[in-house]
């Protein structure tokens, strides 16, 4: 198969946020049981955003998704070196195909099946939790309510990005406090003319280390400003 038909078959993929969330719910399932059976002192909850990076990559890519870390940004491409300019947390491609390299994309080192950037889902991720090891999270509301829109409005400003979601991950002690907070968020994200979507959200029992007993996903579709 040639590599244009490869990049017209990768351009057609329908993204669906309610697929990707399903996908993150079965693994985050997966991942609280074995950390049950492993009868663990820690859960999901006490790891910071970072440290859950690997795993949603992990979740991501078993269920034959693309996932790349850290890539940066098409509009700080034009910054020479690689080490520079903003990045988002994950970029997913269909069929586990590999995300092109601008660097490389008219050379022969290019992969046959390589993803064109504005063709991927481009995904920023937020975790905030209730309950940390310190206690209460006193800077639970500020995160929810104001960092996260800094994220949003990252993935609307890059024209070159056509496919994008902010992921919030909410560790709280009940899902009706997370269904409370998140559409709490949602309205001042909408008052504030944010361009998000209906989430698709799914919530994940967890054992009651903290505080926290759940662990609620809600992927929010992010159009262009």
């Amino acid at each position: 198969m040639s590599t244009q038909t490869d990049r017209n078959l990768a351009r057609h993929h329908q993204w669906s946020v309610a697929d990707i969330a399903d996908v993150l719910e079965a693994g985050f399932l997966s991942a609280e049981a074995e950390l049950r059976r492993e009868q663990a002192v820690q859960g999901l909850d006490a790891r910071s955003e970072v440290e859950l990076h690997p795993l949603l990559q992990e979740i991501l890519e078993a269920a034959s998704i693309g996932a790349t870390r850290e890539v940066r940004y098409p509009s700080e491409s034009r910054r020479r070196r690689q080490t520079e300019g903003r990045r988002c947390d994950l970029v997913l491609t269909p069929d586990g195909n590999p995300l092109v390299e601008p660097q490389q994309k008219q050379t022969l080192f290019a992969p046959n099946h390589a993803v064109e950037l504005e063709d991927a889902f481009w995904l920023e991720v937020k975790c905030v939790a209730q309950f940390t090891s310190e206690g209460p999270n006193s800077s639970y509301s500020s995160d929810l309510l104001s960092t996260v829109r800094k994220d949003v409005f990252k993935l609307a400003a890059d024209q070159s990005i056509l496919h994008a979601g902010l992921l919030i991950m909410l560790f709280v002690a009940s899902e009706d406090v997370a269904e409370h907070d998140l559409r709490i968020w949602q309205e001042r994200c909408l008052e504030q003319t944010l361009p998000i979507a209906a989430p698709a959200s799914r919530v994940v029992p967890i054992t009651d280390r903290l505080g926290n007993q759940c662990c609620c996903l809600s992927l929010y579709p992010v159009r262009h400003l």
